[in-house]
C-alpha cells in the first residue's frame, strides 16, 4: 500500500488556498495600485506609509502567492523542508496581517479568518517540524 502523509496534503492545501486568494487581488493591486478594482480607495492607507497600493501588491503577490504555491507543491511531494517554509510562510502570513489590521484597521471578516489560517499553518509546519515524516504515515 502506497504511504502518504496526510498532514503535508493538508498543508499543501491550506498553502495553496492562500496563494489562490492572494495571487488575483496582488496582481490587481498592481495594475491598479488605487485599489478600486478591488472595491478600496487610497485613503484606507492614510495611517501607513504607503500612498498607493503598488508596494503592499507586490509583497501579497509575491509573498503570500508565489512563495505559498511554491511550498504547496513541496507540501505535494512531501519535501523534508517544506515545514520548514511552511513555518516560515505562517509567521509571514500572521505578521502580514498584523501590520495590514494596523495600517486600515479591521475592515473585513477575511483579516481574522486569514490571521488564523497563518496560526494553523505555522503549528502544522511546527508539527511536522517535530514528528518524523517516517511516524506519520497513513497505510
Amino acid at each position: 500500500m502506497k504511504k502518504f502523509n496526510i498532514l503535508f496534503l493538508i498543508l499543501g492545501c491550506i498553502q495553496l488556498f492562500v496563494a489562490l486568494g492572494a495571487l488575483p487581488v496582488g496582481y490587481l493591486f498592481i495594475i491598479h495600485p488605487d485599489g478600486s478594482v478591488v472595491g478600496m480607495n487610497v485613503e484606507m492607507l492614510a495611517n501607513s506609509p504607503f500612498s498607493d497600493f503598488l508596494i503592499p501588491g507586490i509583497a501579497l503577490f509575491v509573498f503570500n502567492g508565489i512563495f505559498h504555491l511554491i511550498n504547496a507543491f513541496f507540501c505535494f511531494f512531501k519535501l523534508s523542508y517544506a515545514p520548514y517554509f511552511g513555518a516560515l510562510l505562517g509567521i509571514g502570513l500572521l505578521i502580514w496581517m498584523l501590520v495590514q489590521v494596523y495600517s486600515v484597521g479591521l475592515n473585513s471578516y477575511l483579516q481574522p479568518v486569514f490571521f488564523s489560517i497563518g496560526m494553523v499553518e505555522l503549528f502544522l509546519s511546527l508539527f511536522l517540524i517535530k514528528k518524523p515524516l517516517n511516524n506519520w504515515r497513513l497505510t
